[in-house]
C-alpha cells in the first residue's frame, strides 16, 4: 500500500481531528513493522492534490506520509561543504533565535516556502506552500497555480494541529521554553501522556489505541495488535521524535515569520544530543542539525539552515532500513498575498 493508495481508502471516510495525528502515525509504522520513533516528514514534504488534502485531513495526512517515505530513491543535490561539527549546547541555536527574533520578520503578511526535491529521474519537483499571517495557508505545484488558488481564495482547510505548532513555537520565542516544548510535543495529541499523571497517561494511551483501531477498520486494513505505552529511554525518545518533527512541519510551514523560527531554534536546542555542525552551501555559512539517530529509529535527518537568518536551506534524510536517501531543498521569503495573486514573485 502506497501513500495514494491510502488517500482513496480514506476519501469516504470523515476526517478526524488533528488529535489523530500522532496515532495514525504510529499504528501505521506499527503496521508496517517500522520502529514507532520513524522520521515523520510534514506534509508539505509531497505536492498532495487538493481534494485530497482536504478529504483526509490531519492524521490521514500523516499517515500517507509515514508510507511515503518507506520507499523510492531521490539523487542528491550538491552535497554541502562540511567543515566542523561538535556536540550541541544551546548556546549556539539559543544566540541565533535571540539574533532571529531581535531582526523582526521582514515587510509582507505571508511566507512563502518553495520546497524542491529530487524524483527517480533526477528531475526536480516543486511544490509551494503560502501560510499567512491570519493562518491561512495555500499550495500549488507552480507558482500558477499557487497565485490561481490565492486569487480564488482557496485555502486549505484550517487545521488545529497548525495553529498550535505556530503558537508552540511562538510561546518558546517569546522566553517560555519549558511550557512550549510540552506544547509542541502535544500539539497534535497527547497520546504519550506527557505532563499527565501516570492513571491519566494509560488512559491517554488506551483512548488513542481504540482510535486508532477505529481508523484502520475505517479503511479496511487488520487493525495493529495494542501495545503497551512506551516507557523509559523508548518513551524519551518518542518524544523527542515529536518535537522534531512537530517543529520541522511549524517551519516548514512559516519558516520566513521571524517569531516562529525563532521559536523553533530554541526547542531545537532542547533536544539532546543534537549536533551542531558549521558548514556551507552554495556560499552560503550554514548550521547542520543533525538529528539522534536514536529518536529517528536508527534514520539519519540532517537539516541545513542559514547561519546568520535560520532559514532553511536543505535537508537530506537517510531512511534505515532498506536505507534510502533523500534530499529536499527550500527557499523561504517574505510576500504579500496581492503579489501572489497577481503572479508578481
Amino acid at each position: 500500500m502506497d501513500e495514494m493508495d491510502l488517500m482513496k481508502n480514506l476519501r469516504d471516510v470523515p476526517s478526524p481531528g488533528p488529535e489523530a495525528y500522532d496515532r495514525a502515525r504510529t499504528a501505521l509504522q506499527a503496521a508496517m513493522g517500522e520502529p514507532v520513533a520513524t522520521v515523520v516528514r510534514p506534509k508539505r514534504w509531497f505536492s498532495w492534490p487538493k481534494a485530497g488534502v482536504a478529504a483526509v485531513g490531519a492524521a490521514a495526512v500523516a499517515a500517507a506520509v509515514v508510507l511515503g517515505t518507506s520507499g523510492g530513491s531521490v539523487p542528491a543535490g550538491p552535497a554541502p561543504r562540511a567543515v566542523e561539527a561538535q556536540p550541541a549546547v544551546e548556546a549556539p541555536l539559543v544566540k541565533l533565535a535571540s539574533a532571529v527574533k531581535a531582526a523582526g520578520t521582514q515587510p509582507g503578511d505571508a511566507s512563502l516556502i518553495i520546497n524542491t526535491k529530487f524524483g527517480l529521474d533526477g528531475k526536480p519537483d516543486l511544490s509551494y506552500t503560502l501560510y499567512t499571517d491570519k493562518g491561512q495557508q495555500f499550495t500549488g505545484d507552480s507558482m500558477k497555480t499557487l497565485a490561481h488558488a490565492v486569487a480564488k481564495g482557496d485555502a486549505e482547510p484550517a487545521q488545529q494541529y497548525d495553529k498550535n505548532a505556530m503558537a508552540a513555537a511562538r510561546l518558546a520565542a517569546n522566553g517560555d521554553v519549558d511550557k512550549a516544548r510540552i506544547a509542541m510535543i502535544t500539539a497534535s495529541s497527547n497520546a504519550l501522556g506527557v505532563g499527565l499523571s501516570p492513571e491519566e497517561a494509560d488512559k491517554a494511551w488506551a483512548d488513542a489505541q481504540a482510535e486508532t483501531a477505529e481508523l484502520f477498520r475505517k479503511i479496511g486494513k487488520p487493525v495493529p495488535a495494542p501495545k503497551p505505552r512506551p516507557t523509559g529511554k523508548d518513551l524519551e525518545n518518542l518524544i523527542n521524535n515529536h518535537l522534531w518533527s512537530n517543529a520541522e512541519h511549524a517551519l516548514f510551514a512559516n519558516a520566513a515569520d521571524a517569531e516562529v523560527r525563532a521559536g523553533v531554534l530554541k526547542l531545537y536546542a532542547t533536544i539532546p544530543d543534537m549536533i551542531v555542525g558549521k558548514t556551507s552551501v552554495d556560499g552560503q555559512a550554514a548550521l547542520s542539525l543533525t538529528v539522534p539517530p536514536a529518536i529517528l529509529g536508527g534514520s539519519a535527518d540532517v537539516l541545513i539552515i542559514n547561519a546568520d537568518n535560520g532559514l532553511p536551506i536543505r535537508e537530506e534524510i537517510t531512511s534505515a532500513e532498506p536505507v534510502k536517501h533523500y534530499v529536499v531543498n527550500y527557499k523561504s521569503s517574505r510576500v504579500t498575498l496581492a503579489d501572489v495573486a497577481a503572479g508578481k514573485i
